[in-house]
């Protein structure tokens, strides 16, 4: 597909999607309201957003990305970026969730044509609006997902695998899950193979807690992964294109697009403190205004960083070597230490600009969770893992000479 083409498909895509009634970002509304008033409760007890998903289904949000031809709204990726922001600002762990969630469907979607039970999947998705898991992490590797410890069996038409699944994200509430394995039990740990699996496929056995400093809400609890499933639950292309192609742009666009909806929230409450302050004061900014301005410049840069990765992916998505190149996979990737760093920036200056009231838990200008869910961003996959395996590709990569290079 050239471009013209893929920008006709998007507008067609578009246009259609509209025709379904409420816009996406009226949907995402709807639920961020239902999300805000149950974010608290969700932090304090540590449970899924039951609340915020049964709103979400309702508006059909967990398969805006679908094709039409299966049912969804074929959204695009600035759509469900826009989503994750809107939920972020209200619910960081309904936020992450569906971020989540939309990376295993993207996945499903961009390498399941032409695949029977892929397509299958995709059409469960969109009209019972199935929330899809992850298992990537796995024993002690520490969130290393190119390489498996565990393989899958292959015997005739099934495929087994079990796995120490350390961290499965709302694993119990899952319809279904996406994880990654290595290819057969004599090939090197990053020969691997990705598997989009139903809930009767697989069994979860419990073996650790979800006690955490913030997104609470998540409940990414360890199991013990048990899969016993058809050969046809395996995707024919190997991991390593995945990954590239989906997996990683689709992961860091949505994370990225959810933590900034966090530190969004966090200023508007710092705003609502400077302007009441000045107020009570005859005009004058409290003594801390200085950081409500530096927290508008870090999320700016935040956004603005974010929108220019999304756009680039926008204009790759299907071509495989744009999507492959250095440049773009270096950008990709770095995009999620870069926006981390600049989240949990922006919440910081923020608090500080409230001072002890939003350093409080009990006022209207608490910042408490915002802060203690910003913090997860830098350790979920971590960025010093990151920064090193990045080493190499970005010494080879040529520094511009101009400014529009």
């Amino acid at each position: 597909m050239n471009v013209r083409e893929a920008v006709l498909t998007v507008d067609e895509t578009q246009t259609s999607f509209l025709e379904h009634g409420p816009s996406l970002i009226e949907r995402a509304a709807r639920t961020a309201t239902v999300a805000a008033a149950d974010a608290d409760g969700v932090d304090r007890d540590a449970r899924f957003p039951h609340k915020a998903f049964e709103v979400a289904r309702e508006q059909k949000l967990l398969g805006v990305i679908i094709p039409a031809e299966f049912g969804g709204f074929g959204a695009s990726i600035h759509d469900v970026t826009d989503v994750c922001y809107t939920l972020g600002r209200a619910c960081a762990s309904t936020a992450m969730i569906y971020a989540m969630h939309t990376t295993k469907v993207a996945c499903v979607v961009r390498h399941g044509h032409g695949i029977p039970w892929m397509e299958t999947m995709m059409r469960r998705v969109a009209r019972d609006q199935w929330l899809l898991a992850s298992s990537t992490t796995e024993g002690q590797n520490g969130g290393n997902i190119r390489a498996s410890a565990a393989a899958v069996d292959v015997a005739g038409d099934t495929v087994s695998l079990l796995r120490d699944a350390t961290v499965i994200s709302y694993g119990a509430e899952a319809d279904g899950l996406v994880t990654i394995a290595r290819r057969a039990t004599d090939a090197s740990a990053s020969d691997q193979v990705l598997l989009a699996l139903a809930r009767d496929d697989y069994s979860l056995k419990r073996t650790l807690g979800w006690e955490t400093l913030g997104m609470r809400g998540t409940c990414s609890t360890g199991f013990e992964l048990k899969v016993d499933c058809p050969t046809d639950r395996v995707f024919p292309e190997s991991y390593d294109k995945i990954h590239a192609q989906t997996m990683t742009p689709f992961a860091h666009l949505c994370w990225s697009s959810a933590w900034a909806g966090i530190a969004a929230a966090a200023v508007t409450r710092a705003q609502a403190f400077v302007r009441k302050a000045a107020r009570t004061s005859g005009g004058q900014m409290p003594p801390a205004a200085a950081h409500f301005t530096a927290a508008k410049m870090s999320l700016a840069k935040l956004r603005a960083l974010i929108s220019a990765n999304i756009d680039a992916f926008a204009r790759a998505e299907h071509d495989e070597r744009a999507l492959g190149s250095l440049d773009f996979q270096s950008s990709i990737t770095l995009l999620k230490v870069q926006a981390s760093e600049l989240a949990v920036e922006t919440v910081m200056h923020a608090m500080r600009t409230a001072g002890l009231s939003g350093y409080r838990n009990d006022g209207e200008f608490t910042m408490g969770r915002h802060l203690r869910d910003v913090l997860s961003s830098p350790i979920m996959i971590n960025n010093d893992r990151i920064l090193a395996n990045a080493a190499t590709s970005t010494l080879m990569s040529g520094v511009p000479t101009s400014l529009r290079d």
